[in-house]
C-alpha cells in the first residue's frame, strides 16, 4: 500500500523457474506490494509449484509473448498503482520505494539500467546493450522532445491505473518489443513521466532474448523501427492526450501531501495554504 493506494506487481514468466520464488518473496518483503500477479506464459515445468506458499496470484496466458503476458496481467489487475517487472533476479524489490516516491508527482515512472553505479558485477549490461539502449532512448528523446531518457529497454516501470487505461487500447504488440511500445504510447499520449536509476543485478538463468547477441541486435533494430513508425505517423491512431487538467490535479495532490507531512503541529499559515489548494482543486 502506498498513501492509501493499492500496489500490484506484475511478473510475466516463461523461463524463470529458478528465480520466481525468491523474486516474489523479495517484492512482498518490501512491504509495499499488496499483490504480486504472476502471468504463466507457457512457463517451464515446475514454475507453478515454486509459487506455492508465496502469496502470489498466478494467471495463465497461453498466447506466447512478453506483450501478451503483460497485457493479460494488466487486464486482471485492479490496483491503483501497477508495477511491471521481471522475476529473473535482475531487479530489486527495495527499489519499489523509488518508483512509488516519484509516482506522487507523475503518473508514469520508468526505470533505467544504464547508470554505471547501479549495474552490479556480473549483470548482463555490457557495452553493446548499455550503449545500444542509451542510443535508442536518446533518439526518442530528440525526435519527440521528451524529458530525459537513457534506457529504451528497461522493464521495471510503474503506472497509475488511469494512465494505463488511457493507452491500453493502443497496446498491440505481443512480442519482446512490447516494452518500447509502452514507452512510445506514453510519449504519444503526452503523459508526464520521469526516469530513475534502478539496480540491475545478475540474471538467474539464461535470457531468451538478451542472452543471445544476435537476438539482442534484432530486438534493438525493432526498437529503432518502432520509434520511426511513431515519429512518421505509420502508427497514427486517434489518441486522447493527457490533459493539462489531469496534470494539474496530480501536482495539486502532491503539494497537498507535502504540506500534510511538514509537521503534525498546525499553524494559521499552513491552514491557509491547505485551503488555497483545496480551492484550486475544486
Amino acid at each position: 500500500m502506498w498513501r492509501g493506494k493499492k500496489v500490484a506487481v506484475i511478473f510475466p514468466t516463461y523461463n524463470e523457474k529458478d528465480s520466481i520464488r525468491a523474486a516474489t518473496i523479495e517484492f512482498f518483503d518490501s512491504r509495499l506490494a499488496d499483490e504480486v500477479i504472476v502471468v504463466n506464459n507457457n512457463a517451464a515445468p515446475g514454475t507453478s509449484e515454486e509459487l506455492v506458499g508465496t502469496g502470489a496470484r498466478e494467471i495463465v496466458e497461453t498466447k506466447q509473448g512478453y506483450g501478451h503476458a503483460l497485457v493479460r496481467g494488466i487486464d486482471e489487475c485492479d490496483a491503483e498503482l501497477i508495477v511491471l517487472a521481471e522475476p529473473d533476479g535482475t531487479f530489486c524489490g527495495h527499489d519499489l520505494i523509488k518508483l512509488l516516491a516519484y509516482s506522487d508527482d507523475v503518473p508514469v515512472v520508468f526505470g533505467t539500467r544504464t547508470s554505471r553505479e547501479f549495474i552490479w558485477a556480473g549483470a548482463n549490461m555490457g557495452r553493446f546493450l548499455r550503449w545500444g539502449n542509451w542510443a535508442v532512448a536518446k533518439m526518442t528523446e530528440l525526435l519527440f522532445n521528451t524529458t530525459i531518457l537513457t534506457d529504451m529497454g528497461c522493464t521495471y516501470r510503474l503506472f497509475h491505473r488511469d494512465a494505463l487505461q488511457l493507452i491500453r487500447p493502443h497496446l498491440t504488440i505481443g512480442g519482446s518489443h512490447f516494452g518500447p511500445q509502452l514507452l512510445m504510447e506514453v510519449v504519444s499520449h503526452k503523459i508526464p513521466f520521469v526516469e530513475i536509476p534502478v539496480n540491475y543485478r545478475t540474471r538467474v538463468g539464461e535470457s531468451s532474448v538478451t542472452g543471445d547477441v544476435w537476438k539482442a541486435f534484432r530486438l534493438g533494430m525493432r526498437m529503432i523501427f518502432l520509434v520511426l513508425e511513431y515519429r512518421f505517423g505509420l502508427r497514427s491512431r486517434t489518441r486522447t492526450a493527457w490533459t493539462e487538467i489531469d496534470a494539474t490535479e496530480h501536482q495539486l495532490a502532491a503539494l497537498s501531501r507535502s504540506i500534510s507531512k511538514q509537521s503534525s503541529v498546525t499553524s494559521p499559515a499552513a491552514d491557509r495554504k491547505k485551503k488555497d489548494i483545496e480551492t484550486l482543486a475544486r
